[in-house]
């Protein structure tokens, strides 16, 4: 018999991917003009010129053969000095390039990640909301998935509820900021406080517990928000970085684990990260992108048109009479639904052709997370059936 586990995987997809691939469906029936698909976080804005030109230049001037060949199982030596020097500049702390692995995106990061810290049975904490393969991820690496969830209305992190839930069989929290679905940051206040609480917990249970920090949103920020560099708040914190939102790069599936030096045995966990990269078939990120981010992972697209889908989508149901917390970051819109069963309220959404993923899958309920990096002219022509469908929950007071 074949995993069963694995084939429900396999029939029936996230939420998220559900409905995008419903999107893609209706599209095809009705024309894609008249479908107001917010349910993915897709990147609408191309990759940078200098990235184009990069990939240009490496593919004009390069040997093929070295250019698609294999590289070293962690990634190109020259390609980790490039994301060293570049992460050193960023957080002004000390990188080693040889504690850095590269990787197919962020999602290998944190499947990674898992397998090189946790053993069966261990205990791995989110906040809730969070996002939803994050229980993927950490099942499939025998570990049990605990939720806590943030203060309502901030989402901020409830630390009264975390210490409660924080046993000696606690292996790793993972943390996104900023956030999917919520866009919120996690201010530098609240990380030295989770910091000096990890390691309290660690001191009483004499035990190792692990951050796993994932940051595919960090150049993405609002109003002067600044996303902190987690590990000089931390000793024990994993970093799992991925360019593809960013560099407006998703499907090329380029990204990084990196181990800090200055964690407690970090040549030991570099190892075994190495070790789970290897069990798992994660081995030799994409050469060709490697070589491209190196020359440009310090760039970013013109991200510019997310903070003004932002203030537009934002302002406009705030006035509709829609309850929202503005993001901090990423390009995440989360919205009180109009009814307390947020999956009904999506499937009305669809009758006015607007598809809004339901929190329940992100470990909460009666919220929608709207995807809004998509273009401005798609959020201008959704207004109306925003509008018209809130007046459909007011006829029925």
């Amino acid at each position: 018999m074949i995993n069963q586990k694995m084939l429900g995987l396999g029939t029936k997809r996230s939420a998220i991917r559900e409905l995008f691939e419903y999107g893609k469906q209706r599209k095809a029936e009705i024309g894609a003009d008249k479908v107001f698909d917010f349910s993915i976080g897709n990147p609408s804005v191309p990759a940078p010129e200098a990235l184009t030109e990069a990939l240009k230049d490496l593919i004009a001037n390069t040997d093929p053969v070295a250019l698609h060949g294999y590289t070293s199982a962690q990634g190109d030596a020259a390609v980790r000095a490039a994301v060293a020097e570049a992460e050193e500049a960023r957080s002004g702390c000390d990188v080693d390039p040889n504690l850095i692995y590269m990787t197919c995106g962020a999602a290998a990061s944190l499947t990674v990640s898992l397998h090189a810290i946790v053993n069966p049975g261990d205990e791995v904490i989110v906040l809730a909301p969070y996002f939803p393969e994050y229980r993927v991820f950490a099942e499939k690496a025998g570990a049990i998935l605990r939720e806590v969830p943030c203060i309502s209305g901030s989402f901020r992190i409830d630390f009264a509820a975390l210490s409660a839930a924080i046993t000696p069989r606690t292996k790793a929290m993972i943390i996104n900021s900023p956030n999917n679905p919520t866009g919120a940051v996690i201010p530098a206040a609240d990380l030295e406080k989770l910091g000096k609480l990890l390691s309290e917990k660690e001191g009483d249970s004499d035990s190792e517990i692990f951050l796993i920090c994932d940051e595919p949103y960090r150049a993405l920020t609002y109003d002067g928000v600044e996303v902190p560099y987690v590990p000089a708040f931390y000793h024990r914190t994993l970093v799992c970085y991925s360019y593809s939102k960013a560099l407006s790069l998703p499907g090329e599936r380029i990204g990084y684990i990196l181990v800090p030096p200055a964690m407690p045995g970090a040549k030991e966990v570099y190892a075994a990260v190495c070790g789970a990269g290897r069990a798992l078939g994660f081995v030799c990120a994409p050469s060709l992108m490697q070589y491209a981010v190196a020359k440009c992972g310090n760039m970013t697209a013109d991200l510019s048109v997310y903070e003004t889908n932002r203030k537009l989508l934002s302002e406009s149901l705030s006035e509709m009479g829609y309850s929202i917390t503005n993001p901090d970051g990423a390009f995440y819109l989360f919205v009180k639904a109009l009814e307390e069963d947020a999956a009904a309220f999506c499937e009305k959404a669809k009758q006015f052709e607007l598809l809004l993923v339901p929190s329940d899958s992100f470990g909460v309920k009666g919220y929608v997370r709207i995807s809004y990096c998509v273009s401005t002219q798609q959020i201008q022509a959704a207004l109306p059936a925003f509008k018209a469908l809130y007046e459909s929950y007011e006829k029925k007071d």
